[in-house]
This record gives structure tokens, C-alpha cells and sequence, in this order.
């Protein structure tokens, strides 16, 4: 019976969303993606969820970056059962979510996420109540709305993401013609794009990272609304915003996603004063490096810090903040302090940098005035700092970008070059002065009397008798 269903052909329109849905079943021997490829953890949840009763598919990402050729970072599962029925089903499990209950099945360090299919949202407003599932903007608050499959490809985002694979069968089920739009290497949204990015403002966002990482084109009538919409963002909760951001940041694709964002008017809201920015020729060159080594890292399988990464994007602005104190008589330092803590207060009502981000961002800050100074053991102490490398990598950058003399950054590439033991001998020694004489006291007047003018003595004044 359940065979039966996961081949049946539906002809059903959701109304909500109005996608028409069709099912077209892709053999093996067309989409080629190698069940080898597929994590153990994976296939061992899906083979429990069909041992069970229940139908169980890869879907999302994992499916389309199977096709591209691309190593897919994680594998999630689609299924008819229930989150309490899946979590029955495994003993290193748990529910997790408030807007959409999922389950997380743990295999060692890997952990697969299953979830429910989803059915379209009650359109009936007096009986079920909508306004408990959206906001005055339409953006989705719950979504414990349970369906069948043909209903979940309808619920997803973009039509390459709606492809479900069996793992035993090797077929794709492909309700959307997402396969047709992955080959034309086309993202194009499900159902009516105003509806959708209403429901989950971050579906911009989405569209122009995965546009960039998968050098896709953006469908015409997907993009047309983004630039309207973008203010919509400033109602995502904060902590989720600064997730998507970061898969954007860390997409290996950050520039040309930057470069997209600010063209469909994105950027406005994600990261305070990023559009003035890029209109200043120091702050546009910097960021443009900063993004760019980034960029290479990712592709060259590197760490990337996110704390260096924000620390770059908001570092101009500190620097204009950090200016205006000073010149209002704050002292250096004390200056330095106010700006930080000005830029990140205001950064946090946007994306919520948690707090292991900020420390470091703000260590990588607070250090750059300490590059300038290379008398006595200072260079010494600030190489031996914890943050010594992100800081150092830091200055690297303003001086490549024309902020600050190019010969400090030479200087310091040979200090931090140089062996331990002959560090001590680079440091410049203080410049010569005019030796200024010693400065004596002045003695009294009964100090500096003659001789003969000291009083004597009776006993002996009778010796010198």
C-alpha cells in the first residue's frame, strides 16, 4: 500500500500557495547520484522509519547538491510519521521546535533531522483561527500543520529544494519540475513569491545565497518583489536572522552576495550603516578584501573566524564613531570604548551576535591602537595576547586597504617573523635626545657661606688659640 502511494500521480493545486502539483518519478539511471554518497546515519533513520510502516525521503539540500556534484553538509528526512511517532522510533532522539516540531536522531557526532510532512495552512479565518499562525505581516509564527507528501512539496521554498530521493528505490519524486529548473540552473520560488517571502522574509536572503553558491539565475518573477519586500526583515527575530547571515557570510561566495544584496536593497537593517559604507573608498576596499579573503579561505578548505568576519564589516563604522569622540575631546581609549559599545548595542536589535563573537570582536578592536606603538616591551606583550593572530591579520588588512602606513605592517611582518630570542633587538630603541645637565639643589645660604664666616665653636675656638 505504501508502495503504491509513493507512486501515485497527483494533480492537485494548493490553494494557498497556488503551485500545481505533479508527480514525476526520475529513475536512477537519469538523475545518477550515488547511494554511496549518502551518510550511514541517514540511511539507518530511513530504513528504521520504512522498516516501520512509514515512507522516509532525503530531501532539501542534500538531494539538489547530490545532483550538482557538490558534498552536501548534512542529510535531512521527510516522512508521513509523526514527530512522536519518529521519536518512538529511536533511542538517541529527541523533539525539538515551537514553530515546527522536528525530530533530531543522533548517530555518534552526526545528527539527522526528520521531519513531518506539512499540509497547507487553514485558509478559513472564523473557524481556524489564522491569525494564531501569522503575524499582522503574514510571516508564519507555527507551522505544526501536518500533510501528505504532495502537500510538503508545495510548503518548500524553492522548486529545487522540493525533490524527494529514496534511498532503496533510488528514485527521485519530483512534484514541481524542480529537476528541469536545477538542469537550467534556474532558482525559482514556490507558489506566489509576495505569499512566500510574507511567510519567511529570510527566503530573500536565501534566494541570493544559494543564487551565488550555485551560480544559478534567480527567476525573474521570483526576484521582481525582493526590493519591495525587503523591509519585512526588520521583523525576523534577531537570533535567526544572524543564522542566515552567517550561511551567507560563510557560503565561500560572501562578495558576490554582498554585491546582490545591496542591489535588491537587502542590506538596509542587516548590518548598520553597510550601504554608507560601500559608498566610502576606504570602507569599500576594505570590506571588499576582507570578504574576499574569506571568500578564498572557504574555498581552500581554511578556518574562517565569524567574530574576524563581523569585526570587518563593522569596523568603519566603529572608526566614524570612534572619530566623532575624539574630536569631541574624549580621550583615545576611552573614545574607543564608547564607539564599540555604541555600534554593537545598536548591531544587536538586527542580528544577535552572541556573546563568544562579540568578546572577540571586540579584543580584535581594542587592540588595533597597540600596532602603532613599538616602544619598550610593548610589542613584546601584545604579540604574547591570546588574540595576538586575529588582531595582527586585522591590521593586515586596514594597511593593504590604505588605512594605515604600509612600512608599520612591514615592520610587524618581520617582528612576528623574526626567532623569540632576537625580537628584543628589533624593537626601535627611544630616539636620541639633547642630554639635559643634572639638575642640583640649591643649598642654603648658611650652606654656602665662606669659612670663615661659619660660627666656631668654643672648645674649638681655644684649639685654633
Amino acid at each position: 500500500m505504501i508502495r503504491k502511494f509513493l507512486h501515485q500521480v497527483f494533480k492537485r493545486k494548493i490553494s494557498s500557495h497556488t503551485a500545481n502539483t505533479q508527480l514525476s518519478i526520475i529513475p536512477p539511471s537519469n538523475h545518477g547520484i550515488n547511494r554511496n554518497l549518502i551518510s550511514p546515519c541517514a540511511l539507518k533513520v530511513a530504513h528504521g522509519l520504512q522498516k516501520a510502516g512509514f515512507s522516509a525521503f532525503i530531501v532539501g539540500g542534500a538531494v539538489r547538491d547530490l545532483l550538482l556534484g557538490l558534498k552536501p553538509k548534512d542529510f535531512d528526512i521527510a516522512t508521513n510519521a509523526t514527530p512522536e511517532q519518529a521519536r518512538g522510533l529511536f533511542k538517541r532522539s529527541r523533539i525539538i521546535g515551537r514553530r515546527f516540531r522536528l525530530v533530531h536522531v543522533m548517530c555518534g557526532n552526526e545528527t539527522v533531522e526528520v521531519s513531518t510532512f506539512r499540509g497547507p495552512l487553514p485558509d478559513d479565518n472564523a473557524v481556524s483561527g489564522i491569525k494564531n499562525y501569522t503575524d499582522q505581516h503574514g510571516r508564519l509564527l507555527r507551522d505544526n500543520v501536518f500533510g501528505s507528501q504532495e502537500e510538503d512539496a508545495a510548503r518548500r521554498d524553492f522548486t529545487l529544494n522540493a525533490l524527494f530521493y529514496d534511498p532503496f528505490s533510488e528514485e527521485i519524486h519530483d512534484y514541481l519540475d524542480g529537476y528541469t529548473d536545477l538542469k537550467a540552473k534556474t532558482l525559482r520560488i514556490i507558489g506566489d513569491p509576495v505569499t512566500r517571502y510574507r511567510e519567511d522574509p529570510v527566503r530573500m536572503l536565501r534566494a541570493v545565497r544559494l543564487a551565488a553558491k550555485l551560480e544559478m539565475q534567480i527567476d525573474p518573477l521570483t526576484a521582481e518583489p525582493i526590493g519591495d519586500l525587503a523591509p519585512l526583515l526588520q521583523n525576523v527575530p534577531p537570533a535567526r536572522l544572524l543564522d542566515e547571515m552567517l550561511k551567507l557570510l560563510l557560503s565561500g561566495h560572501a562578495l558576490s552576495c554582498v554585491v546582490d544584496l545591496r542591489q535588491r536593497g537587502l542590506h538596509h537593517g542587516l548590518l548598520p550603516m553597510l550601504d554608507v559604507i560601500l559608498e566610502q573608498p576606504l570602507g569599500e576596499r576594505f570590506i571588499t578584501l576582507a570578504l574576499k579573503n574569506t571568500d578564498e579561505r572557504i574555498q581552500q578548505d581554511k578556518h574562517v573566524s565569524p567574530a574576524f568576519l563581523f569585526a570587518s564589516l563593522l569596523w568603519h563604522e566603529v572608526l566614524t564613531t570612534w572619530n566623532n569622540y575624539k574630536n569631541s575631546g574624549e580621550k583615545l581609549l576611552t573614545a574607543l570604548y564608547r564607539a564599540i559599545e555604541d555600534v554593537l548595542s545598536s548591531q544587536q536589535k538586527n542580528i544577535a551576535i552572541p556573546r563568544r563573537f562579540s568578546a572577540t570582536i571586540t579584543e580584535i578592536w581594542l587592540m588595533q591602537p597597540r600596532f602603532e606603538s613599538l616602544v619598550g616591551r610593548k610589542p613584546l606583550r601584545l604579540i604574547s595576547h591570546p588574540r595576538f593572530r586575529a588582531a595582527y591579520d586585522f591590521m593586515l588588512l586596514r594597511s593593504e586597504s590604505g588605512e594605515m602606513n604600509p612600512e608599520l605592517a612591514i615592520w610587524w611582518k618581520s617582528f612576528v617573523a623574526a626567532d623569540p630570542d632576537n625580537r628584543a633587538k628589533m624593537i626601535p630603541k627611544p630616539s636620541s635626545t639633547r642630554k639635559r645637565k643634572k639638575r642640583t639643589r640649591r643649598k642654603p645660604a648658611s650652606d654656602t657661606a665662606s669659612a670663615d664666616q661659619i660660627p666656631v665653636s668654643a672648645d674649638k675656638e681655644k684649639a685654633v688659640s
